[in-house]
C-alpha cells in the first residue's frame, strides 16, 4: 500500500471526513448540552382576541425546557394547542434567543347542543370554551349527532340564504337521528322540514314553502307556530294555543 499513493490519499481523505465528522458531532453535542443559549423571548406573531395572557402563563413554562437548540417545540405546540381557542399552533426558532409562535383561533360562528359550552367554527369542527352571554346568545344553536357539525353548518347557512328573500332568519338548526332536519326562525316559529325524500325532496318542500310564504303565512293576524313540510304535495300549519304564543 505505502507504494500506491493513490490509496494513501484515498485513505487520508478518509481520515479527514471522519475526524470533521468527530467534530461536528461533538459540537453538536455541546450545542445541546451548554447552558447557555436560553430562549429568552416567546414572541406571539398574531393578535390573540379570546386567548388570554393567563391561560399561556399556565401551559407554556412547563414545556420551555432545554436551550435554543435542544427546546422541543413539538412539546412546545402540543402544550398550546391545549389552549380552548387555539385550533393550530405553529412554532419556530429565531437565532439568538428567540421562539416566534403563530396561534391560528377558532372563529366561532354558532353554538352547538344544548348547554354544555361548545361552539362550532367555520371549519365545521366543534370545540369547547366560553364566550359572554350576549356574544353566545347572537350566535344561531345548531344540534345533531356526534360528527355532523359540518353538515349541520353547511345547512344553515343554505337555511339562512333561502330565508332571505322573505325577510326571515333561522336561528336554530336541528339534525335528528333520524336524519330529519327542524329548523325554528327568529319569529318563533318552528319548521319540520323531515328527512330527504327520493320523490320529495328537502330542498324542493322547501322552496314550495317559502314561495307561498309571503301570502300564506307572513299576511296571517295569527302566524302559525309550527308548519310541518314532510307532506309531499303541500304543508300543514298549527297555531299556538290561546295564551301559549302568538
Amino acid at each position: 500500500m505505502w507504494n500506491k499513493p493513490h490509496l494513501l490519499n484515498a485513505l487520508a481523505d478518509l481520515l479527514m471526513l471522519v475526524a470533521a465528522a468527530a467534530v461536528l458531532a461533538a459540537a453538536a453535542v455541546w450545542l445541546v448540552r451548554v447552558p447557555s443559549l436560553p430562549v429568552r423571548h416567546v414572541v406571539f406573531i398574531e393578535a390573540l382576541p379570546h386567548t388570554k395572557r393567563g391561560e399561556v402563563e399556565q401551559v407554556l413554562p412547563a414545556a420551555l425546557k432545554g436551550n435554543f437548540f435542544s427546546l422541543n417545540l413539538e412539546a412546545v405546540r402540543g402544550a398550546l394547542e391545549k389552549l380552548p381557542w387555539a385550533r393550530k399552533v405553529d412554532v419556530r426558532r429565531q437565532w439568538p434567543d428567540r421562539l416566534e409562535v403563530r396561534i391560528e383561533e377558532h372563529k366561532p360562528v354558532a353554538r352547538w347542543g344544548e348547554g354544555r359550552g361548545e361552539l362550532v367554527n367555520s371549519y365545521g369542527e366543534v370545540f369547547l370554551a366560553s364566550l359572554p352571554e350576549d356574544e353566545a346568545s347572537a350566535m344561531p344553536l345548531l344540534f345533531g349527532p356526534a360528527g355532523t357539525a359540518p353538515e349541520v353548518l353547511k345547512e344553515y347557512g343554505e337555511l339562512l340564504d333561502a330565508f332571505k328573500p322573505v325577510g326571515e332568519t333561522p336561528v336554530q338548526v336541528t339534525l335528528s337521528p333520524r336524519l330529519a332536519w327542524q329548523l325554528k326562525l327568529q319569529n318563533g316559529m318552528l319548521v319540520d322540514i323531515g328527512r330527504e325524500q327520493p320523490k320529495s325532496p328537502v330542498g324542493v318542500r322547501l322552496a314550495r314553502f317559502i314561495e307561498v310564504y309571503p301570502e300564506m303565512v307572513a299576511k296571517r293576524a295569527v302566524r302559525p307556530a309550527v308548519v310541518d313540510l314532510r307532506y309531499p304535495n303541500g304543508f300543514a300549519m298549527r297555531v299556538a294555543a290561546e295564551g301559549k304564543g302568538k
